[in-house]
């Protein structure tokens, strides 16, 4: 069954406009696992514009279901990550000053520095996705290289959806089977909402997890927390 891990990168950005605590993120968290979330995402960016270190050390101890962090593996991350030992770690080939997370990992160039970090979590007893587009030979790479998981990068397939989602989905259902052929688990996020989430899910198999934070908080606005979480899982669990 396909897991929902709520991305709370955006509680975090509300309550930093202000300063203080308000939204509380830990809340938050709690939350979102107690109306049904099954693991919580964040990405502590450099600039802690939204999620910050502390957060990631206050959240670790109260959270029942998967953590997943997400991040660039510099230095910083490493040490963020193996200190606090997530369910899974997420990596993105993000630069510090980008706003948010636009491509996959060309695990083919970047092959050897991947490895690297790859074995380092993985001798930590963490579960590591690679962030990815579908292209096939970097799939294959990324399953070289040693990861568990891939997450597949949806923002194409969401921008195509409302034109012809047969063909936005197609290379993701390549991708997808090529994928489970490896051996590798698959995850995927970037963009996916109430409008396209549901006919991504009765298509893809093999999806094990989808990672989503800007359209379910967006949708929490206007619905309230429990309810968009309702339907989002309503959306993989048909």
């Amino acid at each position: 069954m396909t897991q929902l891990s709520v991305n709370i990168n955006k509680i975090a950005t509300l309550r930093n406009a202000r300063g203080g605590n308000n939204p509380d993120v830990i809340v938050a968290a709690i939350n979102c696992e107690k109306f049904g979330a099954q693991g919580i995402t964040v990405h502590p960016r450099p600039d802690e514009r939204h999620i910050t270190r502390n957060d990631v050390l206050s959240l670790k101890p109260i959270l029942t279901t998967e953590f997943n962090i997400e991040g660039y593996p510099d230095d910083r991350y490493m040490d963020l990550v193996c200190s606090v030992h997530p369910a899974q770690a997420t990596l993105v080939p993000d630069s510090p000053a980008q706003l948010t997370s636009n491509s996959g990992w060309d695990c083919i160039k970047n092959r050897d520095f991947l490895s690297k970090i790859v074995k380092e979590l993985k001798a930590e007893g963490i579960r590591v996705s690679i962030f990815v587009n579908t292209d096939l030979d970097n799939i294959k790479a990324a399953a070289e290289i040693g990861a568990d998981r891939i997450e597949l990068y949806t923002e194409p397939y969401a921008v195509g959806y409302s034109t012809d989602r047969e063909a936005a989905i197609a290379p993701y259902l390549k991708a997808s089977e090529y994928a489970h052929k490896l051996g590798l688990g698959i995850n995927a996020g970037h963009d996916l909402s109430l409008e396209n989430l549901e006919y991504f899910s009765e298509k893809m198999p093999y999806l094990d997890e989808v990672s989503i934070g800007h359209a379910l908080i967006c949708d929490a606005l206007y619905l309230g927390l429990e309810e968009t979480i309702k339907r989002y899982l309503n959306c993989i669990h048909k």
